[in-house]
């Protein structure tokens, strides 16, 4: 599949997705809002597809909202101006929901809705040259937008999350790893193949396997507790164990070997 604003590519149980607005630094306009969120609503029902990974053509993963694509917020009504919200902000929990691991390379700036995006990954990679920020409380609007007062206080601490909300300020790559924000900091031209090396990982993994660790994690950090969290734990051991692709599994590791899943 290949659109003008959206790139994306299948490789059998990998996809990946380009944000293709290189020269507005892959901005969000309308048509890439629409086909993003879309393209990760349809994620949630394809089993063919364990691992994602989410690319800005350029040298930007994306700058956020296209401000001259949208018509003055003053000028909607509320129920317009409510619908163009969650239009946007449906994107994060489809990112969230859809079972497989979305591997972030954060090249450049992520700044806004591009921000929402990196954190609302599994997995940040980032270049030297990468800055992100909630921007939108530069431009009027309040920082706790898209997810971002969901994800980052989760991340990084509340107090360490107030210091960049509050100020809209860059989060640079040193930081970012400082504050385990991102997995790693690599070259610009070895992102991709960092990229790969986390894909190749995680594919070692049984499908059932990769999608229940996402699915508990996501769970856990909400939980009411560790009996709530090991409850869910035991049930997801219970089911990878009766799978059918488990035996392959164990016999890949002590054979030393890529494993060959039969399921879905």
């Amino acid at each position: 599949m290949s659109e003008s604003n959206l790139i994306v590519e299948e490789d059998g149980p990998v996809m990946r997705v380009t944000l293709n607005r290189p020269e507005q630094l892959n901005a969000l306009d309308v048509p890439l809002v629409d086909a993003v969120r879309e393209l990760f609503v349809s994620l949630y029902w394809r089993r063919d597809i364990r691992v994602v990974v989410l690319k800005g053509a350029g040298r930007a993963f994306c700058a956020g909202l296209d401000l001259k694509q949208e018509r003055k917020i003053t000028e909607r009504t509320v129920t317009e101006a409510m619908l163009s919200q969650r239009k946007i902000s449906e994107i994060v929990i489809a990112m969230r929901r859809c079972t497989q691991p979305i591997i972030a390379l954060v090249d450049g700036p992520a700044s806004g809705g591009g921000f929402a995006m990196a954190l609302a990954s599994d997995i940040r990679i980032a270049t030297p040259r990468t800055r992100m920020n909630a921007a939108f409380i530069r431009i009027g609007l309040s920082a706790c937008d898209i997810g971002v007062s969901y994800f980052l206080p989760r991340m990084v601490g509340s107090a360490v999350a107030a210091d960049y909300m509050l100020t809209g300020r860059f989060i640079t790559a040193d930081e970012a790893l400082h504050l385990r924000l991102v997995s790693r900091v690599v070259p610009i031209e070895e992102v991709e193949a960092t990229g790969e090396y986390f894909v190749e990982e995680m594919l070692h993994a049984t499908p059932i396997g990769l999608r229940l660790t996402k699915e508990a994690l996501n769970h856990a950090i909400d939980a009411s507790g560790l009996e709530a969290a090991i409850a869910m734990e035991d049930r997801n051991q219970t089911l990878c164990s009766r799978d059918i692709d488990f035996a392959e599994g164990i016999a890949a590791f002590r054979e030393k070997r890529k494993p060959l899943y039969k399921g879905n």
